[in-house]
């Protein structure tokens, strides 16, 4: 239980967010204030602290987060009946903007153990890749997964194993529906990785997408450029490419984007292509045999110390709701502060949840050029999607509203403070590679799998994403750091979730003492100490983003 049954996040704001379920008539003692609750105000949701008029703001975060559609008296609940999206307008001009940076001494002499590549970066894992250029190859792609993972020790390190025999077993007796929805058909199985051939291989990863060929020549392009920061990434030792032969994405295409991102690249890579061998069998015969001796001399590559300069985190949310602004998102964006601090890059995605709160982020870019190329990317995509019907007021999904994210910019409000306080030195747009140290912009689109499977792309080596309702979301290179906005939601989806934030909703711990103890767990991460849930459960969601419309 919070000291206070509420909370106010700025002394602008006009509304409160209520910490615990609030009844009517409630009695609310505030600034001076003394007012009863017109309604039942569900915790995560929010009420006025003084009477509003139709076409008032209502204002959060200290920004205008959305308008009164009807008045609506002081302690009444914000709804979407009575309240409708609203953003502030922005401009490129300077700003002043001075940062004061967290103290790092106690990170200062720290390092991680990680794997050293030849373009300089340093891993946080050592994976091998298998790639289809086009949806044509998916099938032999899955023909290599089943020929190597079992065989090479990779079968998985899940923690548990459903077996449906005693249901086969049942039904075949004869039993019912019911004693058959009450056999148990799940074990434990936390397998670890003594069977492994090549042990300092983490995994061989199995990149199946729809792309290469059939859409535009754009797409194509870009899938390309995105596989292309999949096989330079530094969590990657090296990979295999398997190409049809006829498909839009040629080989040549992904060889260029390679060479675009790192001149001198050096890692093991098998590039096939199967119009070029008289039979399938064949062919899969001899990628299975390349794969191999390439996944030998990935194996070489063991850890080494390296700065916590080294590390790139992206920032992701999901399943948001009404406590994610208050406890995931700024303890993530206190961890991107710290790494900032020590030299590291952080990556703060998803453009269409930074729509309303773009002036802070202009203030905060280092010069005009930078402001002027996130005002052009956000104004582009904010374009396409006015174009088909879709604004990014649409954006918030039924289980954010629900849980308290009533408006759009409410939403990104709370999103945008994963990205912390700190100068914002790059703007990326989506592919390009991160590579200049403190806080970088990544469009991506708000799509949880297309915007972690974009900051990967670009270098993420470790991915703090934070939740509200839970989500099991993964990558296939990059660990994915599962934090929960709320101890109620770590204790009922522990299985999938890393890392809980709700005492700062009770007011046991603060978001720095909570930041420096994210810190300690992204390094043991980051050395192989620690495997968050979506690494042990296999979860390598990969959805390429097409430069359509997604919110």
């Amino acid at each position: 239980m919070a000291d206070k049954p509420f909370i106010q996040l700025n002394s602008r704001d006009n509304v409160l967010i209520a910490l615990e379920n609030l009844e009517p008539g409630r009695r609310i003692t505030f600034k001076g204030m003394d007012f009863g609750l017109k309604n039942h105000v569900p915790a995560k949701h929010k009420f006025t602290i003084a009477e509003l008029q139709t076409g008032d703001p209502v204002i959060m975060y200290g920004i205008l987060v959305g308008k009164a559609l009807e008045k609506i008296p002081r302690g009444s609940l914000i709804t979407v009946g009575n309240t409708t999206h609203a953003e502030e307008e922005y401009s490129v001009e300077p700003r002043r903007f001075k940062w004061e940076a967290p103290d790092i001494s106690r990170w200062t002499p720290s390092t991680f153990l990680g794997y050293y590549r030849p373009d300089g970066r340093v891993g946080t894992a050592n994976y091998w890749l298998v790639i289809p250029l086009t949806f044509c190859e998916n099938r032999n792609v899955d023909v290599l997964k089943a020929a190597l993972t079992e065989s090479l020790g990779y079968s998985g390190e899940k923690d548990f194993l459903v077996d449906i025999r005693p249901l086969i077993q049942k039904f075949k007796a004869g039993h019912g529906m019911d004693d058959i929805l009450q056999t148990d058909i799940l074990h434990d199985r936390r397998e670890i990785s003594g069977n492994r051939i090549f042990r300092n291989v983490d995994g061989i990863k199995f990149l199946n997408h729809e792309g290469g060929c059939g859409g535009t020549r754009e797409d194509s392009g870009l899938l390309c450029s995105l596989l292309a920061g999949y096989i330079t990434h530094p969590n990657v030792g090296g990979a295999t490419v398997l190409s049809l032969g006829c498909q839009h994405a040629q080989i040549r295409l992904i060889q260029d984007e390679i060479k675009k991102i790192d001149p001198s690249f050096g890692k093991p890579l098998v590039i096939l292509e199967q119009q070029a061998y008289h039979s399938e069998k064949v062919f899969l015969t001899d990628a299975i045999k390349r794969t191999f001796t390439g996944l030998m001399e990935a194996d070489k590559s063991i850890r080494k110390p390296a700065p916590i300069s080294k590390l790139s985190i992206g920032l992701e949310c999901g399943g948001s709701d009404g406590f994610s602004g208050i406890s995931a998102n700024p303890t993530i964006g206190y961890v991107a502060d710290l790494i900032v601090a020590l030299g590291g890059i952080a990556i703060l995605s998803e453009f269409p949840e930074l729509n309303g709160v773009e002036q802070e982020l202009l203030n905060r870019c280092v010069s005009r050029d930078l402001a002027e190329k996130f005002a052009s990317l956000m104004k582009q995509y904010s374009d396409r999607a006015i174009a088909i019907g879709s604004g990014f007021d649409n954006n918030p999904s039924p289980g954010n509203i629900r849980d308290g994210l009533i408006t759009h910019t409410m939403k990104s409000a709370g999103a945008a403070r994963k990205g912390g306080t700190s100068p914002i030195t790059d703007v990326l747009d989506y592919t390009e590679r991160a590579s200049i140290p403190g806080l970088n912009l990544l469009c991506t689109p708000g799509n949880d799998v297309e915007s972690t499977t974009g900051l990967a792309a670009s270098g993420a080596s470790i991915i703090l994403f934070s939740t509200g309702l839970g989500t099991p979301t993964g990558n296939p290179v990059c660990p994915v750091v599962k934090v929960s906005s709320s101890t109620s939601l770590f204790e009922r989806m522990n299985d999938i979730i890393d890392f809980d934030t709700g005492s700062i909703i009770t007011g046991n711990e603060t978001i720095r003492s909570l930041g420096e103890k994210m810190l300690d767990y992204v390094i043991e991460v980051a050395s192989g100490v620690k495997t968050p849930a979506a690494v042990r459960s296999g979860q390598d969601d990969f959805i390429p983003w097409k430069r359509g419309i997604s919110l």
